[in-house]
């Protein structure tokens, strides 16, 4: 195989999810379906915690920039993938693959540490309830949410930039449905083993400090739980917590499932599959799970669609 400058190379070919000619309409009809819940719901999670007045607390502040992690890394996707089930060739330019993966290494890090400080939020409340607005003060709040995006934009850039400077070979196929990085990998010609332990090592400091936190703060929270006298007061202090910990559980699980495989039974149909859920799948489950479980979402979106009536009547 020759090699050729990354220059000379100006797209690439995604495989797509399934090369079957017979599944292409019925995916593109489910994934449309999928892609639309999401956006609608995640824009809606952020227009209600935005405008809302009792909605202007910390949980509802990391809630609103959960939401718009969802639905920076499902558009970052998303339309692209719906696009290549209808399209004769499945490419992707050489920039737009760029800034696909810069974007969607951006909003999936950031997903991370937001979930994480969702459950320092939840720990703070429970365990310290009377510093809690000291403690989670708006300044607070965003700090906890604008150093993730600073850190997870650093790292996108870290591994984008050393990727695309790097050369690619002739063969220009990537075996996925949107350019990750591992996919991407297997298409230079160097030995990729330096980048391989980079992406390795963030993703792992990635993975393991975020959820250290999570498990660290439901530790706590369990703990200050079962030392409560009142059912009643343990029942709330669960409820409180319960929509968080069904996301975390969901968007976890999928991560170790799809990074914490064994070698020997890691392949690109079964990243397929787990992309599909925490791409797609996850950003549309998580509006609907604090919608469904949230007495304060519920209101708010009553009230809102009570008011819109009221206007155009």
């Amino acid at each position: 195989m020759d090699k050729h400058n990354l220059t000379v190379l100006n797209e690439f070919i995604l495989t797509g999810i399934t090369d079957l000619p017979e599944l292409q309409a019925p995916l593109f009809g489910l994934f449309l379906i999928i892609y639309m819940i999401s956006v609608v719901g995640n824009l809606g999670i952020i227009i209600l915690t935005k405008m809302d007045s009792r909605l202007q607390t910390p949980m509802y502040f990391f809630l609103r920039h959960l939401a718009i992690t969802d639905l920076g890394y499902s558009t970052t996707v998303g339309p692209k993938m719906l696009v290549n089930f209808v399209a004769d060739e499945n490419t992707i330019s050489y920039y737009f693959c760029a800034a696909q993966l810069a974007f969607f290494i951006i909003f999936i890090t950031s997903e991370l540490f937001i979930l994480s400080a969702m459950s320092y939020d939840r720990y703070v409340a429970i365990c310290n309830p009377l510093l809690y607005t000291v403690i989670m003060s708006q300044r607070m709040c965003w700090v906890l949410v604008g150093i993730p995006y600073l850190y997870s934009t650093f790292v996108s850039l870290l591994v984008t930039i050393k990727i695309f400077n790097l050369s690619f070979c002739g063969y220009n196929v990537i075996s996925h449905f949107y350019c990750d990085s591992l996919p991407l990998l297997s298409l230079l010609c160097l030995n990729t083993y330096e980048m391989e332990l980079i992406i390795l090592i963030l993703a792992t400091f990635d993975f393991v400090s975020s959820l250290l936190i999570v498990l660290v703060s439901y530790l706590l929270v369990l703990l200050a739980i079962l030392k409560m006298s009142s059912a009643e007061g343990r029942h709330k202090a669960f409820s409180t917590c319960g929509s968080h910990l069904t996301v975390v559980v969901v968007f976890y699980g999928t991560l170790v499932f799809m990074y914490l495989q064994q070698k020997s039974s890691h392949s690109f149909d079964t990243d397929k599959m787990a992309s599909i859920l925490y791409t797609l799948v996850i950003p549309m489950l998580n509006p609907l799970i604090y919608s469904l479980k949230n007495k304060d979402v519920k209101y708010a979106l009553h009230r809102t669609l009570g008011q819109l009536c009221n206007v155009f009547s």
